[in-house]
């Protein structure tokens, strides 16, 4: 038996024992497919104490670089859009751009998609788990849409290596693939604030859509979605704090110039920001304010958090001053207030658990609401 297959048998045990691969199928999937093929041009790794992070490439060459393909971690691979491992000798502080999923979460979500034998699959972005897939279903039966040139390509070499030639298709995956349509399932490895109606199209009728539904705040989760004869897609989330690199398109834009936050009227704030700590609270806030970026300031002695909708202009800037927290909020919305009534409702409705939650796509958008609320358009 070589290392690499030693590896892979100990890393699905692994999984198998963190209850994340739960079926033979995949098993046999994890067991095959060597994850180190979709990581040969290295990967980066975080400078351990490093303020902003900084990155250092780690090679084939590394003695540890084969174990570590497969540790339970999910590895950079791109830095800044474009920084490839190869291109960095030291040290690299930009914005990490594209990364291989951790295994856990790779086989739970695809756990989750509840795939059949002769199903067809569109999937999100590209990379070990479209392994995977064509382990399970076989190479026809996958279409892979991938926006990133250069990591579809790797990807494509990776899985030649394993012997897997499917259809690996570059373009915008909010978009889809429409040429190869209706597939049985679609399943996305990136997050997204809004879950294209396109994805709904191109799913047949009682097909699954598996996706990481976020905001600007970065609280996401998994929902699954089940397309009904009418053309609207309906589901629950699934729990677990599930985390994605948002899709691109969808990124926030640039802060730019920031308004003038001394401006606005104040009154005392009746949630502080620590409702923005806990992950459900945040996902709750960020139902009122998707597109709303946070950051602190420091400014005349004191800190201040600022939400800040750069696409509409509305900004809302709180502080503490002796014990009591105030608020001021400009622009064409009060995003503050907006916050405080959803969260308010959704506490007085009991704090229901996200997993208790339902989305809705339509061709006219998308909702997601929780028991006894009103609903809450996102």
């Amino acid at each position: 038996m070589t290392d690499d297959e030693a590896l892979r048998l100990r890393l699905a045990e692994r999984l198998v024992a963190g209850g994340h691969l739960r079926t033979a199928p995949w098993r046999a999937a994890v067991e095959t497919v060597p994850r180190h093929e979709f990581l040969r041009d290295g990967f980066f790794e975080p400078v351990e104490g490093s303020a902003p992070t900084a990155w250092r490439p780690v090679l084939p060459d590394d003695p540890r670089w084969l174990e570590r393909c497969y540790d339970d971690d999910s590895l950079v691979t791109q830095i800044a859009g474009t920084v490839a491992p190869r291109d960095v000798r030291g040290e690299i502080t930009r914005t990490p751009t594209s990364s291989r999923t951790m295994p856990s979460l790779v086989v739970r979500m695809l756990e989750d998609l509840s795939v059949e034998d002769g199903n067809r699959v569109q999937e999100i972005g590209s990379g070990y788990s479209t392994g995977l897939l064509c382990h399970r279903l076989g190479e026809d039966r996958v279409t892979s849409v991938e926006v990133d040139r250069e990591v579809s390509a790797a990807t494509g070499v990776a899985l030649g290596a394993c012997g897997f030639f499917p259809e690996l298709v570059v373009g915008d995956g909010l978009a889809g693939h429409e040429e190869t349509a209706p597939y049985d399932r679609t399943v996305a490895t990136c997050g997204v604030i809004d879950l294209p109606y396109a994805w709904v199209r191109q799913t047949r009728p009682g097909g699954i859509i598996l996706a990481t539904l976020c905001g600007w705040l970065y609280s996401s989760e998994l929902a699954r979605l089940t397309v009904g004869e009418d053309g609207t897609a309906r589901g629950r989330f699934l729990g677990g704090q599930i985390s994605f690199m948002l899709a691109r398109p969808q990124l926030p834009p640039p802060l730019g110039m920031l308004p003038d936050l001394d401006s606005g009227h104040e009154r005392p704030a009746r949630l502080a920001t620590d409702v923005l700590d806990d992950w459900n609270t945040r996902f709750v806030a960020q139902l009122a304010a998707p597109r709303a970026q946070c950051i602190s300031l420091d400014r005349d002695g004191r800190t201040e958090h600022v939400l800040l909708d750069v696409d509409t202009g509305a900004w809302a800037a709180l502080h503490e001053d002796s014990g009591q927290w105030l608020v001021r909020q400009g622009g064409p919305a009060r995003l503050w207030d907006d916050v405080e009534e959803q969260v308010t409702r959704w506490r007085e409705a009991g704090a229901p658990g996200l997993e208790e939650f339902e989305v809705c796509v339509t061709r006219e958008g998308q909702t997601i609401t929780w028991p006894q609320a009103g609903h809450s358009i996102w």
